[in-house]
């Protein structure tokens, strides 16, 4: 999964974008999980509800973060981001920016984390 999403670095953030040539959020994370033979469904949220809630604690390499408008709901998740350790994330974040990699913590703390 993370060969995948490192090789994503700098292409385009584009709503609803899946690849190959342009991401959003959760588009980037759904080819990343299928590159490493998961099937999960485009929005974050759907992600997240079919996935295995983890902790901070609990958070290793390739495992998904989530922030949402409440952190009591998995239902307004908003965005997310692959984890790739070391408190970094690899994201699609907004229009007009790119696939980067960047602090766990650049959009403020995240509200659920989880595994396939």
């Amino acid at each position: 999964m993370l060969t995948y999403i490192y090789a994503q670095l700098g292409k385009p953030y584009v709503w609803g974008g899946a690849g190959p040539n342009v991401f959003d959020c959760s588009g980037l994370a759904m080819r990343g999980l299928e590159a490493a033979g998961w099937s999960f469904p485009h929005p974050a949220q759907w992600q997240y509800l079919a996935m295995h809630p983890l902790t901070y604690n609990q958070l290793r390499p390739g495992d998904l973060v989530f922030w949402a408008e409440d952190d009591s709901n998995p239902h307004t998740i908003y965005h997310e981001a692959i984890y790739i350790g070391n408190d970094r994330i690899i994201q699609a974040p907004r229009p007009g920016g790119v696939v980067e990699q960047q602090s766990l913590w650049v959009n403020g703390p995240p509200s659920f984390y989880a595994r396939p």
